[in-house]
């Protein structure tokens, strides 16, 4: 009797709808995720085009967010290990396919770049890693080779158990026959691996109740080999002459088909048997490694260690307590909270910033609950606002086992070497290294100096040379000539418009234009915006400006306010993305026109230049508590009198990370009467 035919093209057709129902599930589960598969091309071989446009063509089918990777014959091993870093980074990607062979001039060690896979994107199944596990049946928590995974599939379609049954494979390939002979093995089969140097091949073929040959050997099994009623898997692809095909040849696997169907019980055909289901399982791959990231990637689901306090009496300084503590790896902290490696920029062992685009991954999360911390009447020596704030952080997250986050302010130099001392909590309430949080941090307060001091070096640049130039002089120099032609910046096209001007050639405007563009007329008795700098300098208070023989006599009086007073600094707490900030910093007023107009950082044309400055300010700092709890500290003090919070980003990043259950603590500035209320209403 002729055996059963296993389409490998309807099992396939099979997984991968299973696999589209999956896809839609996770989707349900949160909107904004897609399983994510990277395909990484060296070269542009014919074959590997092939196999690739397939790859692509199903994931997209299922759903898969699938991009290909091609780099040119030239690349260097260095180039691909690069590229496959990048790749284990992005935590939007779930799978990495390297498409073998590497098609370079150089030499490139395989081994070495198919390693290079991180283990949980390895939808391969090729790191030794993987290949460790599965020899040692870890078979739930690795990625199985998807050949082999293709024919376990098949098989289980017959029928058959395969509990307890005699199976050979013949071949042990890295790719199908080492782990198919793990496979069968953990599930309970007795298996025998022949190969090349296997004694009467024929003999042990014929023990086989399932047989899955691998051996790259057209037709090299013999239907009289075959026990009567076995289970055949052929992974062969071999091409024989054929005068009758218009391509001079056809594809045979590496089992004599028309002889071995007379006598197997099952059979797949080549083509049409494993082919189809080494792609399926591929993508199946894929989207077990997207659903293993949701599972251990759920917001809220924390598991953090906290670090015991030895409590001492009489209480030591606070710089004691501080130093007593050691605290535990910042990117351990981040793992631990819900980040990805990839949204965290690690400053040392102790600090990180925060990427935004975490904001993004977790917009569809419910928000937890919002504490403020506020205070009745601030003296000089500070109320106890950050005390208060770590103490219920540590009591919640340390003590009752609550996801809590405390979100506090960056303290300044000036009340740091002041009276007043540091922010960072007190006796065993602090936030910890206390030198590292009340000393620079990561440099927020410095890019605002910086920010600061560039809008105030402008106003008074503009003011010289519209005093010392001739309209023309000045226009020329607001828009130089760049290859024979003037061209306006955007920044320059904005001002146009806000003018009524409605012109993008520098050459049509008029004379009339030329002086209205060109002239900000500033008048000096009201500029608004001071120089600024983070110490308790009083001597600065007061200052005349442009003494120097080479401002030619324009001087003026002016003065230094301290760093986080700055209304930058009002600006970082309040923005909300890159681009708000953008937009906020390009508004702010600086002074007035002898017109009464009021003139702005985007009429200056610094606007562009103060984002670039404040690029990695926006992003706020993850440090800890002496218990080990986590705190983001962003934005400052001073400015918050104009709003009342400390940072809208940190407290809305915390509030996703905690979960629906969990506590975000943060601080209102000053008193109540200022700084809750302006917290509440703005």
């Amino acid at each position: 009797m002729s055996a059963q035919i296993i389409s490998g093209k309807e099992v396939s057709a099979q997984v991968r709808q299973r696999l589209k129902e999956d896809v839609v599930q996770m989707k349900l589960q949160d909107p904004n995720f897609s399983p994510g598969l990277v395909v990484l091309q060296v070269g542009d071989r014919d074959d590997s085009n092939l196999y690739i446009s397939m790859k692509l063509k199903a994931a997209a089918e299922i759903g898969i967010n699938a991009t290909h990777m091609k780099l040119p014959k030239t690349a260097t091993e260095e180039e691909v290990l690069h590229k496959i870093t990048a790749v284990n980074e992005n935590s939007s990607i779930h799978g990495l396919i390297v498409q073998l062979p590497l098609d370079s001039i150089h030499k490139i060690d395989t081994e070495k770049v198919t390693n290079a896979v991180a283990p949980e994107k390895d939808v391969d199944g090729l790191t030794s890693i993987n290949a460790g596990k599965l020899s040692r049946g870890d078979l739930s928590d690795c990625f199985i080779p998807c050949t082999p995974s293709g024919c376990m599939e098949l098989i289980k379609q017959t029928g058959v158990s395969v509990a307890g049954k005699r199976a050979v494979v013949i071949g042990r390939s890295k790719i199908v026959g080492a782990p198919m002979h793990d496979l069968l093995l953990w599930s309970h089969a007795t298996v025998t691996t022949c190969h090349s140097k296997t004694t009467d091949l024929p003999e042990e073929v014929r023990k086989a109740d399932i047989l899955v040959v691998g051996i790259g050997r057209a037709e090299m099994v013999k239907g009289e080999w075959i026990k009567p009623g076995a289970v055949v898997i052929d992974c062969g692809i071999n091409y024989i002459p054929d005068e009758t095909r218009p391509s001079g040849k056809r594809v045979v696997g590496d089992v004599h088909y028309s002889s071995a169907k007379e006598q197997a019980g099952f059979i797949t055909p080549v083509p049409g048997g494993v082919g189809p289901m080494t792609v399926a399982m591929l993508m199946a791959n894929t989207v077990l490694g997207a659903k293993r990231f949701l599972e251990g990637h759920q917001p809220g689901k924390w598991n953090i260690s906290l670090t015991k306090l030895n409590l001492q009496k009489p209480v030591p300084s606070d710089i004691v307590i501080s130093r007593s503590c050691v605290p535990k790896p910042i990117d351990r902290l981040a793992k631990e909270v819900g980040l990805l490696s990839d949204e965290v920029e690690l400053y040392g062992k102790t600090k990180a910033k925060v990427q935004l685009n975490i904001i993004k991954r977790l917009q569809a999360q419910p928000d937890g609950k919002y504490v403020v911390v506020t205070g009745i009447t601030p003296t000089p020596l500070g109320e106890g606002k950050s005390t208060t704030t770590i103490g219920l952080v540590q009591a919640l997250g340390a003590h009752m086992n609550l996801n809590v986050f405390a979100c506090v302010r960056q303290p300044s130099q000036g009340p740091t070497f002041g009276i007043k001392g540091g922010a960072a909590g007190g006796g065993y309430s602090q936030v910890i290294p206390m030198e590292e949080f009340n000393l620079h941090l990561t440099g927020d307060i410095h890019a605002i100096t910086a920010s600061n001091n560039l809008v105030a070096a402008a106003i008074d640049a503009r003011m010289f040379h519209e005093a010392t130039q001739t309209d023309k002089a000045l226009y020329n120099r607001l828009v130089p000539l760049s290859g024979e032609q003037r061209k306006f910046s955007p920044i320059q096209i904005n001002r146009l418009k806000k003018l009524g001007i409605e012109k993008t050639d520098p050459s049509t405007l008029t004379e009339e234009e030329i002086t209205r563009f060109a002239r900000l007329d500033i008048e000096p008795s009201s500029v608004t915006w001071q120089r600024v700098l983070d110490t308790n300098d009083r001597f600065l208070r007061k200052i005349t400006i442009g003494q120097s023989p080479t401002e030619k006599g324009f001087t003026r009086e002016a003065q230094f306010d301290i760093t986080v007073a700055s209304e930058i600094m009002a600006v970082l707490a309040l923005t909300s993305s890159l681009e708000d900030m953008r937009q906020r910093l390009a508004k702010m007023v600086v002074a007035t026109s002898r017109s009464g107009q009021p003139i702005t950082t985007e009429d200056l044309g610094v606007s562009g230049a103060l984002t670039v400055l404040m690029k990695d300010a926006i992003k706020p700092n993850l440090m800890q508590t002496l218990e080990g709890t986590p705190v983001f500290v962003h934005a400052g003090p001073f400015a918050n009198i104009a709003h009342g919070n400390s940072s809208i980003l940190a407290d809305k990043i915390a509030l996703k990370l905690v979960g629906p259950e969990g506590f975000v603590v943060t601080e209102a500035g000053f008193g109540a009467d200022i700084g809750m209320e302006k917290f509440f209403n703005i």
